[in-house]
């Protein structure tokens, strides 16, 4: 049975794919974009099919109109995909501070007011799914992506409380964790200038591995939409997927050290209670 489908960041990497096999395979798909001529070869093959809308993710007012358009002319959405993403690059001094306000703005602040603007719709249709596209670097950390990494852990938390709160309404929430995935992660990634300080730091690795293409990009953004569009028809709607061979590996290591550290401190965290 076919969808009707709400999709931002639908003009490239993993937003785009998941367009794409929507259309393919007969669903409906309302595309938020800031250049939407980027989807104009689609709304020429798939017509009414596909209902496009420009939309920045930074601007919240924008992002209730264009979700109360999306739900007054399409009757119903079933699935809400919140992909747009901002990716700075850089250690945590080197980043301006209006570089750090659009990294939250964009991945933290406009995912919440997307999800803020869908739940009331959602709630009065009898429910829905969010695929909210978080990272696996949700769950762990690389040098040089620390307010990146603020921005999924941020996200993470919200979508957990929130699934919480709605799902006596029927509404459910996954949050997709890719791995790094070949899109156009280089080129999209942010950069402020680099310091020399941190050359011979892991931060200076990092850099330097993107720089020289030996950072592994090994996700398949085909493979990754395919997922999420069978991922929804799964019941109950799993609160994490995470997507790559190498992702699980490196969050299985990453949550086991973890829970090693937890327990490692048991004694201390339990002697804290009141007598």
């Amino acid at each position: 049975m076919s969808k009707t489908w709400l999709v931002t960041g639908s003009s490239s990497g993993i937003g785009l794919a998941v367009v794409e096999q929507l259309l393919e395979r007969g669903d409906r798909v309302a595309a938020t974009l800031r250049k939407p001529q980027a989807l104009s070869h689609l709304k020429t093959r798939y017509g009414e099919q596909l209902w496009t809308a420009l939309l920045d993710v930074n601007d919240a007012l924008a992002i209730r109109a264009v979700v109360h358009q999306a739900f007054t002319e399409l009757g119903r959405i079933d699935v809400v995909v919140s992909s747009a993403g901002y990716a700075l690059f850089g250690a945590a001094e080197e980043a301006s501070d209006e570089q750090i306000d659009q990294q939250l703005q964009t991945n933290l602040l406009g995912s919440i007011q997307l999800i803020r603007a869908c739940l009331p719709f959602l709630r009065k249709q009898g429910g829905g799914r969010i695929l909210q596209v978080s990272s696996e670097g949700g769950q762990l950390a690389y040098p040089n992506f620390s307010l990146y990494h603020a921005s999924k852990w941020a996200i993470e938390g919200f979508v957990e409380s929130v699934a919480l709160e709605v799902a006596p309404f029927g509404i459910e929430f996954t949050l997709v964790e890719p791995g790094p995935t070949r899109t156009n992660f280089g080129a999209a990634l942010v950069r402020p200038p680099a310091m020399a300080e941190y050359e011979q730091t892991p931060a200076g690795e990092v850099r330097k591995a993107i720089a020289e293409g030996t950072f592994p990009l090994t996700g398949d953004p085909q493979k990754m939409a395919r997922i999420m569009l069978e991922i929804v028809d799964v019941d109950p709607a799993p609160r994490r997927l995470l997507l790559g061979s190498g992702a699980y590996e490196r969050v299985r290591n990453a949550l086991v050290q973890r829970l090693a550290e937890l327990e490692q401190y048991q004694a201390l965290a339990m002697s804290t209670e009141v007598d």
